[in-house]
């Protein structure tokens, strides 16, 4: 599949007959932004007809008005270039818009898709890039688009880069930016005086520089060999299933409250991974590391829906291998469930005291690192978060995909299907030896239980 790139350049935001805004605005950083220095990447998928260039351009013009962080820059909070707090100049130096084209038929290209070095090649890389959002539109022989976007997760979470995109489609197609973004960082997350920091957020959602634990070593599973590489499999649960999967896991609850799909399909995949890694029977502790939304969990104040920033933390159900497969679906649904509930108000607001406190800069801590290798999962819940409503004027879109660099153990949940027909899709990567396994089991409601 050759890519050939017709044009790029920098939009920057248009204000229209309105006022144009101060352009020497500096916002710093929140505590939930500072975590991420990474890009984020995604692929959208249109069938024809498709808007123009202009009117694409256009619309991020527009869009970009109404969301000035994306058209921004990140610089250090005290004007220097030392490394410490950084925070968003709202310059509108602009977004890069690439404009490309693929002489096949997207359909022919589908297959190559899950391949990540084809699929990024869709979007634009962020290494070296000094635009918070770059774009991609790639126009196919069958007159399809695929829209490939890269954007910074410094400046938001996936909620909020999604409401970006949206806003990029509405006004391309002219109508009205909904919901209206939110663009206070401040006013939702000030520490509380004096600071009460009433959980451990060591070891969690920080570490100490360097620090080799050497039980964690023993417990470490063997590391693949150097030949072997991360593949990723797409893998659907059809309503039955899922309804299936339901109904054993909360055979066995101890609430008259049933467990959720997620919490479930999670405890599903969970397993399946932690069987295909061939840990059965092991005592290497599995962690499933998982987003945790703060936007429907903060109180006093709220955070909005329409909150333009990042607003995630995480939670963190662990087990031995054994203790997991030898227990019933329902253990693990429960593990979640409890472990998810504990990141409530209480603990965020908990978060945004200790780094108040200063605890991070007198005792050198760093963020944890996001990628998950074994024997612990990722788990990126995408699963309401609304892609799939991007209309940039030719109806929705009908493929959506994550596109980052696969790591071993990395999960995303993606968005409800547009089919409608109840199913949920998933992307797992795992080291090529274990996916055949994962394939094996991922539709059996029996993970083979291990013998005690």
């Amino acid at each position: 599949m050759e890519i050939v790139v017709q044009s790029s350049k920098v939009v920057k935001p248009a204000y229209g007959e309105g006022s144009t805004p101060a352009v020497d605005v500096v916002i710093p950083l929140t505590v939930f932004d500072e975590v991420h220095d990474e890009y984020m990447s995604s692929i959208h998928g249109f069938h024809s007809p498709s808007p123009t260039r202009a009117a694409l351009e256009a619309g991020l013009a527009r869009a970009l008005a109404e969301y000035r962080e994306w058209a921004g820059r990140l610089i250090a909070a005290d004007g220097s270039s030392a490394a410490g707090r950084r925070a968003l100049l709202l310059n509108d130096a602009g977004a890069r818009f690439v404009e490309a084209t693929a002489g096949i038929a997207l359909e022919a290209a589908m297959p190559l898709l899950l391949q990540p070095a084809w699929a990024r090649r869709l979007h634009p890389s962020g290494e070296g890039a000094e635009e918070l959002m770059l774009v991609q539109v790639t126009r196919f022989a069958c007159g399809s688009l695929v829209v490939g976007h890269t954007m910074h997760h410094a400046v938001g979470d996936g909620f909020a880069m999604c409401q970006c995109l949206l806003a990029w489609g509405q006004c391309t197609r002219g109508a009205t930016v909904d919901p209206v973004p939110v663009h206070d960082r401040e006013s939702f997350f000030l520490p509380r005086h004096p600071p009460r920091v009433e959980f451990d957020h060591r070891g969690t959602e920080f570490k100490v520089p360097n620090d080799n634990d050497d039980d964690d070593e023993k417990k470490s599973p063997p590391r693949p060999a150097d030949n072997d590489v991360v593949v990723t499999h797409k893998v659907r649960f059809s309503r039955e299933f899922i309804s299936d999967l339901k109904s054993r896991a909360s055979a066995a609850a101890t609430t008259l409250r049933p467990y959720t799909t997620m919490q479930c399909l999670v405890a599903h995949l969970w397993r399946c991974v932690t069987r295909a890694r061939g840990l059965d029977g092991g005592e290497a502790t599995t962690t499933l590391h998982m987003a945790v939304n703060g936007r429907a969990r903060m109180r006093s104040p709220r955070v909005p829906q329409g909150y333009t920033g990042n607003v995630v933390l995480w939670a963190h159900p662990a087990a031995t291998a054994r203790e997991l497969l030898a227990g019933p679906l329902g253990r693990a649904a429960e593990l979640i469930r409890r472990e998810v509930a504990r990141v409530d108000d209480a603990y965020f607001r908990s978060f945004i005291d200790f780094i108040g406190s200063g605890a991070v800069e007198e005792e050198g801590l760093e963020p944890m690192s996001d990628a998950a290798e074994s024997p612990d999962v990722e788990v990126y819940c995408l699963y309401r978060i609304p892609f799939y409503d991007l209309d940039f004027g030719g109806g929705r879109q009908f493929l959506y995909m994550p596109s980052n660099q696969p790591v071993d153990g990395a999960v995303y949940i993606l968005p409800l299907c547009p089919q409608g027909d109840g199913s949920v899709e998933a992307l797992v990567s795992l080291y090529s030896r274990a996916m055949d396994a994962f394939k094996d089991c991922c539709f059996s409601l029996m993970v083979p239980d291990i013998l005690l």
